[in-house]
């Protein structure tokens, strides 16, 4: 409405309806006007919201893709040190040492050369050698060295062999002179020698008993009176058995010492015309562990005793009726006051195992961080303790991811393992007291280094999984500190699982569990043979004649070391 006080309104009533209806008309154009604007201004808001929403789409794809990128970045590089751990498993070094791929694929081809190379030392050499070897000093090297003259087999390294003489003579009319036709006279001898293998050999043994009876008895009706002379010790192993002791102490050394499976062994003997199958070699070779097991039994007492024991275990597959069942062979390593190394065999890894076996068991667990042995130690009421050799190596494995980290880690392991260097095979006073000043101090400065990349590294990073192994590890990792008994690293038990493996590879698995018994006990008896560097087939021979026929008292001789002391005592008072 118009307020305007000169607006004056027209009395006319047509004129007024059409001031009125020209006024409505402009307010609807003013109104469709403003709708309109409204509706551009509603479109101009709905295109905006849609290219927000194609902004905020496109932001999250971009944060997808870029999630998905990082994730397989760490894919790739998780990859990658897969490909470098099982490259340098193939080519590269046994210690934990940091290597690239690049480094790993060169060293099939720089092996030769490296070996060319390499300086040499002259303790390594001849001693005539040794005098050209020392004058040339850090030039000297493998590709260069040449041996003047043969080398002499009269040297005291090959006095232990037998020897045999052979003589070589002219023939009676070539010791007539040409000139004169006289007799020469032998003026002096010249003597070569030759080493010679002579392949083992099979032999036929034909055991006669004479059996006797008295006439006189037989005549008057008392009977015949008839003995038979008895074998003598050693004759056989077994009644009515076929083998001697040296065929079963060599088929237990072949197999169990160096690995030669059965079946090479069956074709080995054919050679020589001599047919044995598999199947027979099984079953004397279970006889032979059941006729040990009381030297067995006897050193598992003994480890059982020791103030630490080492332990670790692997795969030994066994055959069953659908596929083969990953069973499983551990061992457990005495100390210096118990020095034998015994293997149990288990059906599964479950934690029943090693905690039936440890009964008994109350010093110090030496073993990686498998969580089974948690049980074992808390049931069993032992000390734990861990090994800084895995510890080394998941840092080693996971160099790819943060190479400054690990190199780091690697430095500052290095350093206790130098320590241990500096008092191996020192008195315990002086181990202690290294362990004390040197040990752990250094042992705080890596936890605070591993607090310290704890924070730094996300959860899922590869070598987040390194520094928290460590972590979770620590109080285990520490016990060694405190007690100068325990070692460093768990490595002894891991390289007798190498003669499992070794085995398993050849052999592929064990037929049933009382294969796997006999696997564990002869493989004892070869591991601590290899210990203390006693000859496995002398020793099995020698045991296999007098162990049935030892007494409770008697037997601790047949323990390898204490039977290396006694056989040594004896060559010495033959000599004398």
């Amino acid at each position: 409405m118009n307020t305007d006080p000169n607006f004056n309104l027209p009395d006319d009533v047509a004129a007024l309806k059409a001031m009125v209806l020209a006024s409505n008309a402009k307010m609807a154009e003013a109104q469709a006007k403003a709708i309109e604007a409204q509706a551009k201004a509603i479109e101009a808001q709905t295109k905006a919201i849609e290219a927000q929403t194609k902004v905020t789409a496109a932001t999250r794809r971009a944060d997808e893709l870029a999630g998905r990128v990082e994730k397989l970045d760490g894919q790739l590089a998780k990859v990658s040190a897969e490909l470098l751990k099982l490259r340098k498993m193939v080519y590269g070094p046994r210690a934990d040492r940091f290597t690239t791929i690049e480094q790993v694929d060169q060293l099939p081809l720089e092996f030769a050369q490296d070996l060319c190379e390499r300086p040499i030392n002259p303790e390594d050499v001849p001693q005539e050698d040794r005098a050209a070897i020392v004058e040339a000093g850090k030039e000297a090297r493998t590709a260069r060295v040449s041996r003047r003259g043969r080398r002499d087999l009269k040297s005291k390294e090959y006095e232990h062999l037998p020897e045999r003489r052979v003589e070589h003579d002219l023939a009676p009319d070539q010791k007539k002179c040409p000139c004169c036709g006289e007799q020469r006279c032998k003026v002096s001898s010249h003597e070569s020698m030759v080493l010679e293998y002579i392949p083992g050999h099979f032999e036929r043994i034909t055991h006669v008993q004479h059996i006797y009876a008295c006439k006189a008895c037989d005549l008057d009706g008392q009977g015949a009176q008839m003995v038979t002379s008895p074998l003598a010790t050693g004759a056989k192993v077994f009644d009515r058995a076929l083998p001697g002791p040296g065929l079963l102490a060599y088929l237990a050394s072949s197999k169990f010492s160096v690995y030669t499976p059965l079946n090479r062994l069956e074709e080995l003997f054919g050679h020589d015309g001599v047919r044995i199958t598999r199947g027979t070699m099984c079953v004397w070779l279970r006889d032979v562990a059941e006729l040990l097991r009381p030297v067995y039994d006897l050193m598992v007492s003994k480890v059982k005793a020791s103030k630490v024991v080492m332990t670790d275990d692997t795969v030994m597959p066994m055959q069953a009726p659908d596929k083969v069942k990953q069973a499983r062979l551990w061992v457990y390593i005495g100390d210096e006051q118990n020095p034998y190394d015994v293997y149990h065999f288990t059906l599964s890894r479950s934690r029943d195992g090693p905690k039936e076996f440890l009964k008994g068991f109350t010093g110090t667990l030496v073993a990686d961080a498998y969580g089974g042995y948690d049980g074992v130690v808390v049931d069993n009421h032992l000390t734990r303790a861990g090994c800084w050799a895995h510890t080394r190596r998941y840092f080693v494995d996971a160099q790819q991811s943060s190479p400054a980290i690990a190199q780091e880690a690697a430095t500052l392991i290095a350093e206790l393992f130098a320590i241990e260097a500096t008092i191996k095979g020192a008195e315990a006073a002086t181990r202690t007291r290294a362990r004390e000043e040197q040990t752990r101090p250094q042992l705080a400065k890596i936890e605070q280094k591993l607090r310290q990349w704890q924070r730094e590294l996300l959860p899922k990073h590869e070598m987040a999984k390194a520094v928290n192994y460590a972590l979770n590890q620590w109080p285990e990792l520490c016990v060694f500190a405190s007690d100068q008994r325990v070692p460093i690293d768990n490595n002894a038990s891991e390289r007798d699982m190498k003669r499992v493996v070794l085995n398993r590879k050849n052999s592929l698995f064990v037929g049933n569990e009382r294969g796997g018994e006999t696997a564990a006990i002869l493989s004892s008896l070869a591991a601590t043979c290899k210990r203390h560097g006693v000859n496995p087939q002398k020793y099995l021979t020698q045991a296999l004649v007098n162990v049935p026929h030892a007494d409770k008292a008697d037997l601790e001789r047949w323990l390898p070391d204490r039977w290396k002391v006694w056989s040594q005592e004896r060559e010495r008072a033959a000599v004398g």
